[in-house]
């Protein structure tokens, strides 16, 4: 049932994932940082982060915009891909690594990650939906358990570019 629910909200969103990419990217980060999602579920004001990863076996760079929350002074990323059976890509990139590169918006930093457990999780999990309500329904749409990604940002580094 996951990658139903997960195929139906990919073609809702057409071309609109490559488009907010490539808004972000060509701007500096000067326009996609904020998005209006209430058509999606969403918030008005939604926050977005670029994550850069480098491909587990094919070591190539992918860029992914992603929401994102502050939780504890740490940035918090859902990978929920819709709601799919199967985990995104990415995440499974960024487990292949001890570190990741994160956009937020004219900024960008190498970050550390890690993944709350059990307290923390649930606490961090209620703030996200509440940031992004879609989750919810997500997370019910699949026998996975939806990871979620804390990145502690460290040293600066250059904005990405296409």
């Amino acid at each position: 049932m996951g990658d139903a629910v997960a195929e139906a909200t990919e073609d809702n969103r057409g071309d609109w994932a490559d488009q907010h990419l490539a808004t972000y990217l060509s701007s500096g980060g000067a326009r996609g940082h904020l998005l209006n999602l209430e058509q999606a579920g969403g918030r008005a004001f939604t926050t977005h982060c670029l994550l850069r990863v480098q491909g587990r076996t094919s070591g190539r760079t992918y860029i992914k915009p992603l929401i994102y929350g502050n939780v504890g002074g740490e940035l918090v990323v859902v990978a929920s891909k819709g709601g799919a059976d199967t985990h995104p890509e990415w995440y499974r990139n960024i487990r292949a690594s001890d570190t990741v590169d994160v956009q937020i918006a004219t900024e960008a930093f190498e970050a550390t990650w890690r993944e709350p457990d059990d307290e923390e999780r649930h606490e961090v999990w209620a703030f996200m939906t509440h940031l992004y309500p879609p989750y919810i329904t997500y997370q019910q749409s699949t026998s996975r358990r939806i990871p979620l990604v804390m990145l502690a940002i460290g040293k600066p580094i250059d904005v990405f570019t296409a």
